[in-house]
């Protein structure tokens, strides 16, 4: 089972670049796309204090937020820490 879980639409060029860019990390990660399933969509908004927009990133099933917040992760080095946990 991935630790990072990306909820995501069809229609999102963001989420496209953040599962590009983890691919390039070498991250694994599982998509959870809110178009395609209401419970789905259900989880995130639970998940993510009603955030409206995608895509909302989860480790270890903490809600972290969207790609900004991802990558500051990366680039403080708080993200090669968790994924070595």
């Amino acid at each position: 089972m991935s630790r990072i879980k990306i909820y995501s639409t069809a229609t999102c060029p963001i989420c496209d670049k953040l599962k590009l860019l983890l691919a390039r990390w070498c991250i694994p990660y599982e998509e959870a796309r809110v178009d395609e399933d209401r419970e789905v969509l259900k989880e995130m908004l639970e998940i993510s204090n009603h955030a409206r927009t995608v895509p909302q990133i989860t480790i270890d099933g903490k809600w972290i937020g969207g790609f900004s917040e991802l990558t500051e992760m990366h680039m403080d080095g708080e993200l090669d820490a968790l994924m070595e946990k």
